[in-house]
């Protein structure tokens, strides 16, 4: 029994001890938020991350280096051509195909007609 208070007292103990350091951790958190002088930073680093994107755009730009989403446009045009190019291929075996059986049949015919001539 004196097992089981210890261990409801220890329990008792970690809860009271998460409580105040949730309660801690909250105030910081709002004090962080309250705070003009975080809220600025924050704003003035977005703002260069900003910046510095389109310098990295504009230089790329006069380098002639493409951007990702300009590399992405040529590799959707190029699976576009890729696709269109197998249905031609496609259509070019099955003319192949088609000009071998005609070809087939005229000398069948030729060979008849070769055959009524000797006769």
């Amino acid at each position: 029994m004196d097992e089981f208070h210890e261990q409801d007292s220890q329990q008792y103990e970690q809860d009271g001890l998460r409580a105040r350091s949730e309660q801690a951790i909250g105030e910081l958190a709002q004090a962080l938020i309250d705070n003009p002088t975080l809220h600025n930073a924050i704003s003035a680093a977005f703002g260069a991350r900003e910046k510095a994107i389109e310098a990295q755009r504009a230089a790329m730009s006069a380098l002639d280096i493409p951007s990702a989403s300009d590399l992405e446009r040529v590799e959707r045009r190029l699976r576009s051509f890729s696709q269109r190019l197998e249905e031609v291929e496609e259509q070019i075996d099955d003319l192949s195909r088609e000009i071998g059986a005609v070809r087939r049949q005229l000398a069948k015919k030729e060979e008849k007609k070769e055959k009524k001539a000797k006769a």
